[in-house]
Order: structure tokens, then sequence, then C-alpha cells
């Protein structure tokens, strides 16, 4: 893709308007929040500190809208607690010097380049409070007024914190949703299976249930039972509806056992749907009778056999589990111990630290993402400063909010906000200039404006950015400054800063094109150690653990979800492709969702414990092992892989005999085949 183009794409993207579920009352808390910490500061403190009161309350509600598991209380409280350090800190050392402030700046956006290490919310979190304390340090004039604004900041966190607290809306909505989806997506999966029985499953949503699923002490001595047992119930249906729908393990193809397969993975549908609506909802479940009709009736040995027939009766057991677990006040609350825990904020620390170390090396993007933030927020600081304008933390204020790690959003975020800016200016400029507002009613203005951002942030950033303009056009008419004071220069020094952003990324990149390469060897590796780890538990099935089998496929689905969203980023990079085109991108991906697949068809019949090892299983895990780790390296270095320890031990006497495990290494083999296809390698010899 060139320049042009990608620079269209980035621009149409950051001006979509996406239709999204509103959240209005969780919107309303958080305008209420604001509301009464600018009425207070109005009332006996003066514009200047309800100003600082109203940004601390503006960035914690904003906080609690991220996507994250953590309590939204404890968001709001970080968030309003770490801006006002921020200002303070920065006013001590910008009243002094600027060049000791510019300092200082570089300082703390390095520092919020290197928090993207952390996750995303923590990435924009202390993004949004570097870029509004670059506001808050030009309000105080001396170190007590100083002290005192950064206090009100912090209130107006905790009155948010409060207000969460106080009035919850929707009690565990995002657990609920995140649980329901991945039924709901089970649900689909079981559908689909009765038209294509190797259909493929995204296991984004299991993936998602399960960061939801880890709790602190205290939540999880409140979750609802509801979502506590039904997420891994769900992990162990999917590869049974795998093998009962598959033809190679499962039911035949034609013919009266398919006929039964197909109805009882429409059964499974509907059963799983009503579970996902009752626990999105906390309603009873409501299963559809002719459903659990038929996942009921007996099966006659005539319709399904062997592999099929214990498919389908752990399918109807596992079923059972998930409507009694799905009824809400089912069971009993989760003991603490016997739950995943989330650290605290003081135990994620250490844990922090230790992501930003290992991100402190060459070719990190996180690190290029810090340099670069650090290189434009100064260099936006010394522009705005020298420009005759008089608001010189615009231009930096725009570059820290707009720049991310990663190509797109940066450039469709400094589109979305140069728009947003111009119509949200223009709109409170018209407001101004009509309604002359005084004091009480600039700040009402602020609180309608800061209240339909709320409502509509999830619908765009250039709409969000539209009432974020306007908002900050009535709050500085609060303290009596004059919209021709302010709009010109926010127009001209917020185009300065979303340039310098977009430039900064041009000149300095962090391109995942390049690394395509190493995100498909990672999920090679990680591919081969779930297979290698399946078939260990048929080599012992005494002495298997079967959490390894469970930390495997976790890697395994973590290296997919990484390698699917660096071919999303890299799609719209203006980069030409380094040694993998996006033709073999997909058909190597393809290949090894096939392998991860089979493996788990694989993991739907693992051995009992009392039964004997399975001759040649041992030789096969290892040569899987070894193989897909040097596969792996060849991916890396350019080469085509090539499976020959695999195909040596099916090959010789040490690996399995005729039977299941023999068929499944054969089709392992065939997939690792179609990967070295995909990389321009030659089709394998049949054995």
């Amino acid at each position: 893709m060139g320049w042009l183009r990608a620079l269209k794409d980035t621009a149409r993207s950051g001006l979509t308007v996406e239709r999204t579920r509103l959240e209005p009352l969780i919107a309303l808390r958080a305008g209420v929040g604001l509301a009464l910490v600018i009425g207070f500061g109005l009332a006996f403190l003066g514009p200047g500190s309800a100003a600082s009161s109203a940004f601390g309350a503006f960035m914690a509600a904003i906080a609690s809208f991220q996507r994250s598991w953590r309590p939204r209380p404890v968001l709001a409280l970080a968030s309003g607690l770490t801006l006002a350090v921020s200002t303070f800190v920065g006013y001590l050392v910008g009243s002094s010097a600027t060049l000791a402030f510019l300092g200082l700046l570089a300082l703390w956006t390095f520092a919020t380049g290197m928090l993207w290490a952390a996750g995303p919310t923590a990435g924009v979190i202390a993004s949004g409070n570097v870029a509004i304390m670059l506001v808050t340090v030009t309000l105080p004039t001396s170190v007590a007024q100083a002290a005192g604004h950064a206090a009100m900041i912090a209130a107006g966190g905790v009155v948010q914190a409060l207000l969460i607290a106080l009035f919850p809306v929707r009690r565990w909505g995002a657990q609920r949703d995140a649980l329901a989806d991945a039924l709901a997506a089970e649900a689909d999966y079981a559908r689909r299976l009765r038209h294509d029985p190797v259909a493929p499953f995204d296991p984004a949503p299991l993936m998602t249930a399960r960061a939801a699923a880890i709790v602190t002490r205290r939540q999880a001595r409140s979750r609802p039972a509801e979502l506590h047992g039904a997420r891994g119930l769900a992990e162990r249906i999917r590869p049974v509806l795998a093998s009962l729908a598959d033809p190679a393990v499962g039911a035949p193809a034609e013919g009266a056992a398919r006929d039964r397969a197909r109805e009882l993975l429409a059964a499974a549908g509907s059963v799983l749907d009503a579970a996902a609506r009752a626990i999105r909802h906390g309603e009873p479940v409501r299963p559809p009778s002719p459903a659990l009709a038929v996942l009921n009736s007996p099966d006659t040995p005539d319709l399904l056999q062997g592999a099929a027939l214990r498919a389908a009766r752990r399918l109807s057991a596992l079923l059972a589990d998930v409507l009694e677990t799905a009824a809400p006040g089912s069971g009993r609350t989760a003991d603490p111990a016997e739950s995943m825990l989330r650290p605290t904020l003081p135990g994620l620390v250490p844990l922090v630290a230790k992501a930003v170390r290992a991100e402190l090396r060459p070719g990190s993007p996180v690190l290029r993402h810090a340099l670069r933030v650090t290189a434009v927020a100064s260099a936006g600081y010394l522009i705005g400063y020298v420009l005759p304008f008089g608001h010189a933390y615009w231009a930096p204020m725009t570059a820290v909010m707009v720049m991310r790690p990663d190509f797109s959003q940066t450039y469709s975020r400094a589109v979305a906000r140069f728009g947003g800016t111009l119509v949200g200016v223009a709109v409170a400029t018209g407001i101004v200039r009509l309604a002359h507002p005084g004091m009480y009613l600039s700040g009402l203005l602020a609180v309608v404006s800061a209240c339909l951002m709320y409502v509509l942030m999830r619908t765009g950033y250039a709409v969000s950015q539209i009432f974020v303009s306007a908002y900050v056009v009535f709050l500085l008419g609060m303290g009596g400054v004059r919209w021709d004071q302010t709009v010109p220069d926010r127009v001209a020094l917020t185009l300065v800063g979303g340039l310098l952003a977009m430039a900064a990324y041009a000149l300095y990149p962090a391109w995942e094109t390049p690394r395509l390469r190493t995100r498909l060897a990672d999920w090679v590796a990680a591919s081969g150690r779930y297979a290698a780890a399946v078939l260990g538990q048929y080599a012992d099935p005494a002495g298997a653990r079967r959490a390894d089998v469970r930390g495997a496929v976790l890697a395994a689905r973590d290296a997919r979800i990484a390698w699917h969203d660096a071919v999303a980023r890299a799609s719209g990079e203006p980069v030409r492709h380094r040694g993998i085109s996006r033709s073999a991108a997909d058909d190597a991906g393809e290949a090894l969702a096939a392998l991860g697949r089979r493996a788990m068809l694989l993991e739907a019949h693992l051995p009992d414990r009392g039964r004997a090892p399975v001759p040649g299983a041992a030789a096969l895990a290892e040569a899987l092992r070894s193989a897909t780790e040097e596969g792996a390296r060849a991916v890396r270095e350019r080469r085509v892989p090539e499976w020959e320890p695999v195909r040596v031990v099916l090959a010789g006497p040490e690996g399995p005999g005729p039977g299941v495990l023999r068929n499944a290494a054969e089709l392992l083999l065939e997939s690792l085949d179609e990967v070295s296809v995909a990389l321009g390698g030659k089709p394998a010899a049949p054995l």
C-alpha cells in the first residue's frame, strides 16, 4: 500500500462514526460528578479552582470508561491522584524556568510512552493525564495555589470514584457481557458446524472471558455465582462440539448418524444462546424445550457409535452443567482462594516495572513510541512557546493525545482530532457569541458538553473531540477568557501538534510489516508446544498434568491473536511486504489454524488416567516439539521450514501404529507442510 492510499484510509477511519451501544446512565453519573465539583468550586473557591477540579473529575470519568476489568472506582482514583501529582510537580518545576519544565515534560512523556508496555488502559490514562497536566500547570500562581489546585484535582477524582461506588450502573456488566459473548460465539460455532464440519473458530471471545474472570480478592467475595463456573464449561464444550462434527473422529459424513449430529449441534446452539441471554441480563435460564428433548433423548448404537457417541453424551452433560451454573443465585459465591486473582495496584507496580524493563531494548515498538512522543511533545512545546499565540501547551497536548504505538491509530486520530476540533470550536464559538454566557452558564454548558462526550465516546474519536473542544471553550470562558483569545490559537496549535505527530511516525516508524515473520514464528512454536503437550497426555496418561495442556493452549491462543492483530495493523501501513506476502500470510494462518484444530480434536479424547500409554506418542510428541521449534527459527530467518523429525518418526518403527493417533499425527504433519508451501516450499511427498 502506498502513502497516498494509506493516508486516505486512515483519514476515512478517523472520521468514521460507528454504531455502538450507548451507556447514557453511566454518562449521566459522570456528568453529575463533574457538575458537583464545578458547582462547588464556583460557589466557594472561584473559577480557577473550579477549572482544576473539573479537569480532575473529567479525566477520572474518562478513565472509568476504559476497557479494563479492574473496579471502576480504582481507575477513577488512580487517574485523579496521578493528575494531581503531575500538576503539582509540574508547577514547582515550571515556575522556576521554562527549560526545567521542558525537561520534566520530556521525562513525563517518556514514562507515559513506556507505560504502554503495561497495556492500553495504562497507556491511555497516562497519556491523558500528561496532556491535561500541560493545561492545569498554567492555572496556579504560587506554590500554595498549586497545592490547592492539586488537591482540587484529586477531589474531582475522589468524587467520581464515590459516585461509581454509591450508584453502580449494571454491576458486573462488563464481566457478564464477556462471558455471554463467549457462550454466544460457541452457539454460533455449533450452528456453523452443522453445515461445515471443519468450520473455524475464533478463540478471542474465550480469551476475553478469561481476562474478565481474573478478579481482585474483594471482587471474588462478591462475584455472582453464575460468573464463576460457566467459562470453564465453555472451554470444555468447544472441543466436544468439534469432535462430534468432524467426520474423521466423530459422526460419519452422511447418513442417519450425521443427521443426529446436526440435531445435537442445533440443540447445543439453542441452549448456549439461552445461557448467554440469562448471564447477560441476570435472568433465569429459559432453554427451549425441543432442544432439551434432543439432548436428553437416548442415543442408540445404530445412530452414533464410538467416539461420536462419547462426544454426544459428554456434550449433553456439559450443557446440563451450563444451565445449572448460569441460573442466577445458583451454587455459592466464589472463594478468593479458588479464583484467578488480579494483583492490587501496589502489587502491580513491580509487574509494570518488569514489563517496562523488557521493552527497553533496541527495536522495541514501545520504546520507539516513547522516544517519538517525547521528541514531539518537547518540540511542540518549544514551537508553541516561540509562536506569538501564547498557549504553548496546546501543540504538545494534541500530540500526546493522538500518538499511539501503531501507524493507523496515530494518523487516524490526528485527522479526527483536527476535524473534531474545528467543528467543536465553531459550535461553541457560535453559542458564546449568541448567548454571552456568564460564569455559571458557562459551567453548565461545559457539563453538558462533557455529558455528550461521555455518551458518544465509543462512536468515534472525531465525535468525542467535537464535545471535548466545546468543553474546553466553555470551561475557559467560565474564568472570563474571551473566545477570540483562545479559539484561533487552539485551532492553529492543534494543527501543529497533529502534523508533528504524523511527521514523527513517518521519520521514526515502528512498522508491523517487517515483524510479521516473527509473529508467525511465535505462532508456529506455540502451536507445536500445544500439540506436543496433548500428545504427552497419550504417552503417559497416569502421570500427565492437565495443567500443561491448559497452559499450552492459552499460549497458542495468545500467539494466534497477536498474529491476527499484527496482520490487521500491517494491512494499513504504507510499507512493502518483506519476506511474506499477503496471500502467504493468509495461507500460513489458515494452515496453523487447522493445526490447532486438529490438536484440539486429540484433546477432546484424552485417555483416562487408568489407561495404558499409547505406543509411539512420546516419540511423536518430542519430534513435534523439536521440529516446530526449529521451524519457527527457520521462519524468522526467512527460510522454508522443514518437519523432518516428525516425518522420520511416522515412517519409523517407533511411531504410532494404525489407529486414531496415527491418523491425527498425519493430519498434523499435513498442516505443517501447508505452512511450508505457503512460505514458498514445495509440496511434500506423501508418507
